[in-house]
């Protein structure tokens, strides 16, 4: 028997998009796809996935016989992002033009699986991980290694092909291995605190290290900027005056060399 489950892999429909639609939580989704018999379902549920996946009321069984192709995997799709369109209201909160329908879903995903979990009891837990993750994306453009890790991960949690390399494949490849090298050590059991102890402190050193580093160029250049808008007569850099005061930062700085 076909299950759900299965027919929603077929299908390529997330777990997310489905809850979208259906307008409850993911985990309320897998509670409901672990139930023996689709007539288990709340009514009002039960009748918005027949109505998606086009089967009449009363006719549950014709799921064993749906035959995917290409014009039912489109008229699903078409009803699914119209529902999810009906039950959503990220539009009035972001501005999604110039991106394209993918990205559009990607970013409406994202933000109703980020809502979900701050949602639950785990909130806190969360918050402080999807802290971290915003703070990983603003530096995305300049560690490339983070792409490699959430390459990674979603490679091992079964989403992407292991095989498949979407960034600089020698330099990903090398990362993954090592990756997984250093985290099936710690999955087994081969490093301790106490083991790794000094290799942490290094750890601690070298990030003080560079943020000392940071707070000294961020104090030059605040006393370059302060210089700057003296030698001009200003208090202030605002629009009008922003580019002269630059361009005597850059003036102040040469004098330096």
């Amino acid at each position: 028997m076909r299950t759900l489950n299965d027919l929603f892999q077929e299908l390529g429909i997330s777990k997310v998009r489905l809850a979208k639609y259906l307008g409850v939580s993911r985990q309320m989704v897998y509670n409901y796809l672990e139930l023996d018999d689709i007539n288990k379902w709340p009514k009002e549920k039960k009748l918005l996935l027949f109505r998606l996946l086009d089967i009449d009321d009363g006719d549950s069984d014709v799921i064993n016989n749906i035959k995917i192709n290409t014009d039912y995997l489109m008229a699903v799709e078409s009803r699914l992002n119209q529902g999810v369109k009906n039950s959503s209201d990220i539009d009035s909160h972001f501005d999604l033009k110039g991106l394209d329908k993918e990205s559009q879903t990607l970013v409406s995903d994202i933000t109703y699986l980020l809502k979900e979990k701050l949602l639950d009891d785990n909130k806190n837990e969360n918050y402080y991980a999807f802290l971290y993750l915003y703070h990983l994306l603003q530096s995305i453009d300049n560690v490339p290694e983070i792409k490699y890790i959430f390459g990674y991960m979603s490679k091992t949690t079964g989403f992407t092909n292991p095989e498949e390399f979407k960034f600089n494949e020698e330099k990903q490849f090398i990362f993954e291995g090592i990756l997984y090298s250093a985290l099936t050590l710690y999955n087994n059991g081969g490093a301790s605190r106490s083991k790794l102890a000094e290799s942490h402190k290094r750890f601690v050193q070298e990030i003080e290290q560079k943020n000392e580093e940071k707070l000294s160029r961020t104090q030059q250049l605040n006393t370059i900027k302060i210089q700057a808008l003296k030698e001009l007569n200003y208090t202030e850099i605002n629009e009008s005056n922003a580019a002269e005061v630059f361009e005597k930062i850059a003036e102040i700085q040469s004098r330096k060399v």
